[in-house]
């Protein structure tokens, strides 16, 4: 049996065409540090524009496009894909930003509260020791852990660097020292149970995280319309997770998780 490498008569690598629903701005902004990045860096040359390098990249990142299947229809290779959709992650982590600032910028206007809640972006299973942190047990998934932070319309504001998929929103937050940042801006948040004990002052509480049940205590009928009102506070910082993940690449990451710190920088675009 001869293997002929030649393709068949009358046929070509098939490109199909689909909208991308961003908006101009967001596109020129991309394009426009990739300028400035260039520039800095004294790279004269590219195989495609920054406009439509920023389009590509786009594209993976809001359809999740495969990188094999990127090149067929722009005429270059995968690991150049590759290259490029990391290295404008890196610029966009880059205009991420700071806890304390973007607290500042809601307090300014006269915010007085935020809403706080953690995430779990899956990622695919892989062999060894290293991958078993990945795991959490609380949706019995492998993932990586993100906390962020939404205006009251759920507009995102914040954002933190991805941690294993175990960690508790509780060991985020002191981590990442939320409460001491919320007092220094004089800002209240809105959290749900599993911030429980993160802020245990009892005359000026500034995280409110509503009641919970236990075996020798029912809830009373106060406590259980004060959770309701503060699940309704809190709901517009779901609908910002579920805008957040319209970027499908967020909805389960293919990439090597320990090479996924700056994914939260999506955020920012």
């Amino acid at each position: 049996m001869t293997k002929a490498k030649e393709r068949a008569e009358n046929t070509c690598p098939l490109v199909y065409q689909c909208r991308l629903p961003l908006s101009t701005h967001t596109v020129n902004h991309l394009a426009g540090l990739l300028r400035h990045h260039l520039k800095a860096i004294r790279s004269r040359w590219r195989i495609l524009p920054p406009g439509r390098i920023a389009v590509i990249v786009l594209a993976v990142l809001r359809h999740d496009q495969r990188l094999a299947d990127m090149p067929g229809g722009n005429d270059v290779s995968e690991s150049t894909v590759r290259r490029w959709r990391d290295e404008l992650i890196g610029l966009l982590a880059a205009q991420a930003p700071r806890l304390d600032r973007a607290l500042r910028k809601v307090a300014k206007p006269g915010g007085e509260v935020v809403l706080i809640d953690g995430t779990l972006i899956r990622t695919q299973r892989r062999t060894g020791r290293a991958d078993r942190r990945n795991y959490s047990g609380k949706h019995h998934s492998h993932g990586l852990h993100f906390l962020a932070l939404t205006d009251e319309k759920g507009r995102l504001i914040w954002m933190s660097a991805a941690r294993p998929g175990r960690t508790h929103d509780n060991t985020a937050a002191h981590h990442d020292h939320i409460l001491t940042h919320l007092r220094a801006a004089s800002l209240g948040a809105l959290a749900d149970l599993g911030f429980r004990g993160l802020d245990n002052d009892i005359l000026d509480p500034v995280i409110v995280t509503g009641h919970t049940a236990g075996r020798t205590h029912k809830l009373t009928p106060g406590e259980k319309e004060a959770n309701r009102v503060l699940a309704v506070g809190r709901a517009p910082v779901e609908h910002g997770f579920a805008h957040l993940k319209n970027w499908r690449i967020l909805i389960k990451l293919r990439a090597n998780p320990a090479r996924v710190p700056n994914c939260s920088a999506l955020c920012s675009s």
